[in-house]
């Protein structure tokens, strides 16, 4: 485009002018050119020319006509497509931040306030509140401490909800099938007699994809659970320590949509919405191909025998098209197409092509009237008619481009001061404002609209982006309380198990630094099956620590889903090698007292030799066959063995920094030693002073000499039933 003056050349005012002047030029010279002609030959004359200008009129309408529905179908179903989506990835944003958010609630528990919550109060209706809804079957006391954690979101899906009016409502769902909601609909939660609705978020498809894909997703169009309008949902889901720990998402009410789309059929234009799977979601069509169908009959029209219409929908999907004409079931239409990227939706706009054609029509008709009229009076007053049309063609050619000009200008001067305004951004203010000049109460003013909400919800995300950033330097500092964290993750109450007289265990762990790497664990996996575990990371301190309290959690899970001893390090193994990037492995014995029986179902991943004694013998390596490390390389396998434990018989259980303990001239205390130091204890010793005793041992060997690696012991004593147990050495 080029500027002379006050006139953009190539712009719209200079094709809204040309148009104009061209039009008025053409009727001028056709005119002209028929009052040229003689008498003598005014009847063959006036047929021919009269043909001709016919011919013209209706070519030139009709390419104009459709140029100009090109250009505004072209133009409206774009504007209209990036306005939508817009709003979609506004949500998109939404349930971004809310992650975010969510993850540094959840991750850190400790130091995150216990915030109150409600359940839906029906006489809040109107207000926007934070609304705790809990499945069937959920007991509450029993995830207190989750629900306070989560009712810290609360102000932020307040703000989130207020933001923007589009939003339906934001929340977030836990897997014990806790919903924390923020609307400012409360009554809608309770049925007509007053009941509160059933609802469990674990059921809801949103919940159910997110957790599959494990990433931010769009739900297809669906039904609300509280108010049944339709609308389409945002979610994803939010992993700590690899762990889903909640779904977090926000929905929007696509009811104006819908009734938008349905308005559009009443006259010959129509506006239909297809989903990413090409199915057809919002249309005013009741019959054929653009019809709405449900989910599980609606085909893919990317794959209709209609080639054209298929094409058609595979571009708009793509980017915007140019206008088409396709052939429906009801008639032929010019359609045109744009996407809505954030959902991979495409918007259509067609319009009857027959309706297109009825000006060019109209305007023969009158034509050939009006020239059957001159022909009548051409000979009475054609040099009269002729000095007057002359005059007013004058006339209406100065007005209508005088009109032109200002139109033109008052089209583009709005749009001129939006670039001026876009081209003066800068780092140090990034906010778009509406201005007075921008209210023009058409699609200019809602693009300025829409721009500046963009800019306004861009400068804030950029400021939340800095407040997260400097509490991620605040937490840095307080790793120190790993050591206390580490210790909280392993048993430390004992006895363990008071109730249970069949048998009596005892742990100790002491790690070299703040924090260590080796670890231990038992839990009743069912009344009748004690799971136990010890192992050893690779290294030591923080980096050990926090992959000892990884591995223990996945070992857990493992552990309480029913696999075998097998299964689980396999499972084990193949998630730490799944993204192992510091290269760090564990060595694990585990296994699992059959309690009633006294059958030990074991495994052993590179780790040191259980030692047993039986009731009336000593204390014996039970040397088993190792399997390779845990993390060390992924696809490795690992087989069970089993041990009959007899009652009064004992299982000890240590990680290899007993037998390498140092002292000050480099000595190892050493297997052998360890074996010695267990039979000295006494026959009837209970595993708490067998384990002391051992320390004890350890202790005068090394006397001041530092500690290098993690010493760590577990002992367990089988007694079977009808035996009470001896408590005298557990404190």
């Amino acid at each position: 485009m080029r500027k002379i003056k006050n006139l953009v050349i190539g712009g719209i005012e200079n094709k809204l002018f040309n148009l104009i002047l061209i039009s008025v030029l053409l009727i001028t010279a056709a005119f002209l050119a028929a009052t040229q002609y003689q008498s003598r030959m005014l009847s063959q004359l006036t047929a021919e020319t009269s043909a001709r200008q016919i011919g013209s009129i209706t070519e030139t309408t009709t390419e104009v006509i459709k140029q100009a529905a090109e250009q505004s179908m072209s133009q409206t179903t774009e504007l209209s497509a990036m306005l939508s989506d817009e709003v979609f990835h506004g949500l998109e944003n939404r349930v971004q931040m809310l992650g975010d958010y969510a993850y540094k609630v959840f991750s850190d528990p400790d130091h995150t306030m216990e915030a109150p919550y409600a359940p839906p109060d029906a006489s809040k209706d109107g207000e926007v509140t934070a609304q705790m809804i809990l499945a069937e079957g959920v007991e509450e006391q029993e995830i207190a401490d989750r629900l306070h954690l989560a009712a810290n979101m609360s102000d932020m899906m307040v703000s989130l909800f207020d933001a923007s009016e589009a939003t339906n409502s934001c929340f977030v769902a836990l897997p014990e099938g806790a919903f924390l909601v923020t609307d400012d609909r409360s009554a809608a939660k309770y049925a007509e007699d007053g009941t509160p609705i059933s609802y469990d978020p674990r059921t809801r498809i949103w919940y159910q994809m997110a957790e599959e894909q494990q990433g931010l997703i769009f739900t297809d169009v669906e039904l609300d659970a509280f108010t049944g309008d339709v609308g389409i949902v945002c979610a994803m889901p939010v992993y700590v320590d690899g762990e889903l720990t909640a779904v977090v998402g926000s929905d929007l009410f696509l009811t104006s949509m819908q009734e938008a789309v349905q308005a559009t059929g009443e006259n010959s234009a129509f506006v239909c919405v297809i989903n990413q799977n090409g199915h057809v979601v919002f249309s005013p069509k009741t019959e054929g191909s653009l019809r709405v169908l449900d989910s599980s009959e609606a085909a893919d029209l990317r794959l209709s025998e209609n080639e054209s219409l298929a094409a058609l929908v595979a571009d708009a999907m793509q980017g915007r098209t140019d206008m088409r004409q396709v052939d429906l079931e009801d008639g032929s239409y010019y359609m045109i197409g744009a996407p809505m990227e954030t959902l991979g939706w495409a918007l259509l706009e067609g319009v009857d092509r027959e309706m297109t054609a009825q000006p060019s029509v109209r305007l023969q008709d009158s034509f050939s009237q009006i020239q059957q009229e001159a022909v009548q009076d051409y000979y009475a007053q054609r040099n009269k008619v002729r000095t007057n049309v002359i005059i007013l063609l004058l006339i209406l050619l100065a007005l209508l481009c005088a009109g032109a000009l200002v139109l033109g200008k008052r089209i583009v001067k709005p749009l001129n001061t939006i670039t001026k305004r876009i081209s003066e951004l800068n780092e140090g203010n990034l906010e778009f404002k509406m201005e007075d000049a921008y209210r023009t109460g058409d699609e200019i003013e809602v693009l300025a609209e829409s721009f500046a909400s963009l800019s306004h919800k861009t400068v804030q995300y950029v400021d939340k982006v800095r407040e997260v950033t400097a509490e991620k330097e605040r937490i840095s500092t307080e790793l120190h309380m790993a050591n206390q964290i580490q210790e909280s993750m392993l048993p430390s109450i004992f006895p363990a198990f008071p109730d249970r007289p069949e048998f009596d265990i005892y742990a100790s762990m002491e790690p070299a630094k703040y924090v260590g790497g080796d670890f231990y664990d038992f839990f009743l996996i069912d009344e009748d099956h004690l799971c136990m575990v010890i192992a050893d990371v690779s290294g030591k301190g923080i980096p050990a620590a926090l992959f000892m309290m990884i591995s223990k959690i996945i070992l857990q899970s493992c552990a309480m889903l029913g696999r075998s001893v097998e299964e689980i390090l396999e499972k084990t193994n193949e998630a730490l090698c799944s993204n192992n990037k510091m290269e760090m492995f564990v060595t694990v014995w585990l296994g699992i007292l059959e309690i009633s029986t006294g059958k030990v179902t074991a495994a052993n991943a590179g780790h040191e030799y259980p030692v047993i004694k039986r009731k009336d013998g000593r204390f014996e390596l039970f040397k088993d066959k190792h399997g390779f490390v845990i993390g060390g390389y992924d696809g490795m396998k690992y087989k069970k063995y089993d041990l009959l434990l007899e009652p009064g018989d004992k299982l000890f259980l240590y990680t290899d920094g007993l037998p390498e303990a140092e002292n000050n001239d480099n000595d190892m205390f050493g297997t052998e030693r360890m074996l010695q130091v267990l039979n000295e204890a006494p026959e009837a010793a209970a595993p708490q002073q067998v384990l002391a005793h051992v320390r004890s041992a350890v202790g005068q060997f090394v006397q001041d000499a530092e500690q290098f690696d993690d010493l760590t012991m577990l002992c367990v004593e089988y007694r079977g039933k009808g035996e009470t147990v001896n408590t005298a050495g557990n404190g």
